[in-house]
């Protein structure tokens, strides 16, 4: 009848449900040692994320799930005896790589239960693939939209491109690595930039190692199916030992503006400068000449360690270096014996812990500190005399001391940080709301979240340094108790 006459839609409608995204880059499932659930997930028995900044200590046993569509890129190694510290060695595949699969060679120094036992390692990573969601291009958006059809030939190429790193997608991680023997455990490990086969390192028997490891880097260039150079033995001992420190140290940096300068920084406050000699190439113990440059000064006398030391990105003469009691000291190597300028920018006394100068920006400094304060300073306040200068930017959230932090190569506003409990990218560049400031209080000054805080990688015991890779874009890689990570965020 016409009264419950009525329109029939022969074709049901379909909706997909919204995949709604945590805020947290990564999401982690506590579980404990036999796998179960402890009781953290929620009453729901979701999956909760745990941020190290805001969520309460993990308790023993407690084990993190990462989830991987959090990284493009995530790889994790985990070696015979950890590394306090590492480096990034440069390669001849070009800057700003983004294709995958990719390919790193890395200089790592052991902590071994044995003073024999520790060794200089280096190490080449190839075929890392992506590992997590791949984004859609914009040909997948637009056949989304306009259906598959649509410009079929014209996308023939494209396809060609895709199945081609679907079959790259497949490959397992290859690892191929050399050891040489090392004196002692490494505190620290430099590479040269300008002659990447020149690899430093700190011993925690005072002395200062300088290695050749051109031999090794032509046998994986060969690996790969490059020249290579010709097939030569290597030594695996240091061509250069230096004795000349009272102690051990941490603080080591070769300067960028100029090639074959060093400096080295030890427990005792003393700051030894390295200058190559004529014909320091040919790698033997007459290539460099050290000075004892400086020596504990400023009112920091009690505990006057060295604990970090960073070159000028622009100026061949200027160095920092970071201090214990809460110091930063600025030094002009052609000004003998004293700093040009001294301040303590903890009034607490903590100490620096780690400085990073900004690569592009000259006259930004940043530092972290024992207290897990971590700041930016504008070098051009340092001259003040009438007062402490004041950070450009401070953030006071994390909750361990900070172990690292390092600039970008390549983006000045962008940088890494780690504590203890993880590491962390922050990007300077974002100003938080005032409304929102006003409403929720100063942001990281009561426990919330920085809106400069980009990603959280998690899952690391104590971890101890972190590194961008110079030549892949925003890849970075880390060193813990329980391995090393590299990896590249999802939203970088």
């Amino acid at each position: 009848t016409p009264d419950n006459l009525r329109f029939e839609d022969p074709f049901e409608d379909e909706f997909e449900p919204e995949e709604v995204m945590d805020e947290e880059n990564e999401e982690m499932e506590h579980v404990d040692e036999n796998g179960n659930d402890d009781g953290k997930s929620g009453s729901d028995g979701k999956v909760q994320s745990w941020n190290p900044l805001t969520s309460e200590g993990l308790e023993p046993g407690t084990k993190l799930e990462v989830d991987e569509s959090a990284y493009k890129m995530h790889h994790s190694l985990t070696p015979e005896w950890p590394a306090l510290s590492f480096d990034i060695i440069r390669d001849s595949l070009g800057d700003a790589r983004t294709r995958f699969p990719h390919s790193m060679i890395v200089a790592a120094g052991t902590q071994a239960d044995r003073v024999d036992r520790n060794k200089l390692t280096i190490m080449k990573l190839s075929d890392l693939c992506r590992t997590g969601a791949k984004e859609k291009s914009e040909k997948e958006l637009e056949d989304e939209i306009l259906g598959e059809e649509y410009n079929k030939e014209e996308d023939s190429d494209e396809e060609e491109e895709d199945e081609e790193e679907d079959e790259i997608g497949e490959l397992d991680p290859v690892l191929e690595h050399f050891s040489l023997k090392h004196n002692g455990g490494v505190n620290r490990v430099r590479a040269m930039p300008q002659k990447p086969e020149v690899v430093a390192t700190w011993s925690d028997a005072g002395k200062v190692n300088l290695y050749n490891i051109r031999g090794i880097l032509d046998s994986f260039e060969r690996s790969s199916g490059g020249e290579g150079g010709s097939s030569r033995k290597f030594s695996r001992d240091p061509f250069f030992v230096y004795q000349g420190h009272s102690t051990e140290g941490y603080a080591m940096d070769w300067s960028r503006a100029k090639e074959g300068h060093l400096a080295t920084g030890d427990c005792d406050g003393n700051i030894h400068l390295w200058t190559p000699t004529e014909g320091y190439s040919n790698y033997s113990n007459s290539s460099f000449k050290v000075t004892n440059a400086y020596g504990p000064s400023g009112g920091n006398l009690d505990n006057p360690s060295v604990e970090d030391i960073q070159w000028s990105p622009t100026e061949g003469t200027v160095l920092a270096a970071a201090e214990c009691g809460g110091y930063i000291k600025i030094y002009d190597t052609r000004c003998a014996g004293r700093a040009m300028l001294t301040n303590k920018i903890h009034e607490n006394s903590s100490d620096v812990n780690v400085i990073s100068w900004n690569p592009i920006i000259s006259n930004l400094l940043a530092s972290g500190g024992d207290d897990g304060l971590f700041s930016v300073w504008d070098l051009r306040n340092f001259q003040s005399v009438d007062a402490p200068p004041k950070p450009l930017a401070r953030f006071t959230c994390h909750k361990k001391p900070i172990t690292s932090l390092e600039w970008h190569p390549s983006d000045e506003s962008m940088i890494v940080v780690s504590d203890e409990d993880a590491t962390y990218i922050y990007d300077l560049s974002i100003e938080e709301d005032e409304e929102e400031k006003r409403d929720e209080g100063e942001a990281a000054g009561d426990g919330s979240i920085p809106p400069q805080l980009l990603f959280v990688h998690c899952g690391s015991e104590s971890t101890k340094e972190a590194h961008w890779h110079p030549q892949i874009t925003s890849l970075v890689m880390t060193t813990a108790l329980s391995g090393y990570s590299a990896f590249i965020p999802s939203n970088l």
